[in-house]
């Protein structure tokens, strides 16, 4: 995951933004004591979200949460979950698994500066991987074979945009599946299931739209390039006329995203579920398409 899926803070009551920090800052405490210090760099909004579904679709009684010292600034004070939670343990190694995959793609697409730091970090990344693999081995699967399957598609002539966004839709589906902690034919399941199906969905496409510009000039793989025969010479009004297209196919995504979220069955974390669903995603969408295309203008 990219860093796009994050809640619309504003829109919050206060004691939702205090448990959405809480979820963050405990996720962060959590990825320095299994996976050390330079582990908490890795941290970032979209396995704080994977948490914080976890946590809201569970039976058990809400975390308590308790004020402590910041780690990584001692003069500020945080707030944390007052007991350790499988959750975190589940979405610490989420993090690694993906960060791993994420440098060894870098290493492999990169330009000469970037793949040399990538390099240098890998040691360290590696050594963390390893843990996470061996205390969540399903997890590693999952991931695995997801990033398989998108090099795979990224060597075919023409993919198509639905054909490409699927290894990350059904990396989604399968770990929320995993998570639900339930047989897959189970209604809890399923709907797990549906949810991260599309949220994979949506956070392909918003990462393909956000990097057109860049993928362009670096020549790296995107699917809005194929569909709209882009290239450095292509004007601005064919880069808009693709990022619109990006545009209602990710209101497309989200309907059935939300559709799944209403069946979901949560506690009264629920609420900021559906604010980062309902609010921070059509926010994000707004922001990276136009907003910042007028920036650039």
């Amino acid at each position: 995951m990219f860093g796009y899926v994050r809640p619309q803070k504003s829109e919050l009551l206060v004691r939702e933004l205090e448990e959405y920090n809480g979820i963050y800052c405990s996720l962060c405490r959590n990825l320095g004591k299994k996976y050390g210090l330079a582990a908490r760099l890795a941290l970032n909004y979209d396995c704080t979200f994977y948490a914080l579904v976890l946590i809201s679709a569970s039976s058990k009684p809400l975390p308590g949460f308790q004020k402590g010292r910041c780690v990584v600034n001692p003069l500020k004070q945080c707030v944390f979950c007052s007991k350790e939670e499988h959750e975190f343990y589940q979405a610490s190694a989420l993090t690694i698994i993906l960060l791993y995959h994420k440098l060894m793609d870098d290493i492999r697409d990169s330009k000469t500066i970037k793949k040399l730091l990538c390099f240098f970090a890998l040691p360290i990344v590696k050594h963390a991987y390893r843990r996470a693999v061996s205390d969540y081995p399903r997890l590693g699967e999952i991931v695995a074979d997801a990033m398989k399957m998108q090099c795979e598609m990224e060597k075919i002539e023409s993919p198509g945009l639905d054909g490409s966004a699927e290894p990350t839709a059904h990396m989604m589906e399968q770990i929320m599946e995993l998570s639900s902690g339930e047989a897959s034919t189970s209604a809890r399941s399923r709907i797990l299931k549906q949810f991260g199906y599309y949220l994979g969905r949506w956070v392909y496409f918003i990462d393909a739209a956000d990097d057109l510009e860049d993928d362009i000039q670096t020549g790296a793989f995107n699917p809005l390039v194929f569909r709209f025969h882009l290239n450095r010479t292509s004007m601005p009004s064919e880069l808009k006329c693709a990022k619109s297209y990006a545009n209602d196919v990710l209101n497309q995504t989200l309907s059935q995203l939300g559709a799944a979220l209403n069946l979901m069955e949560m506690n009264s974390m629920g609420s900021i579920v559906r604010n980062v669903i309902i609010l921070g995603l059509p926010h994000m969408q707004k922001e990276l398409l136009f907003e910042k295309e007028k920036a650039n203008v």
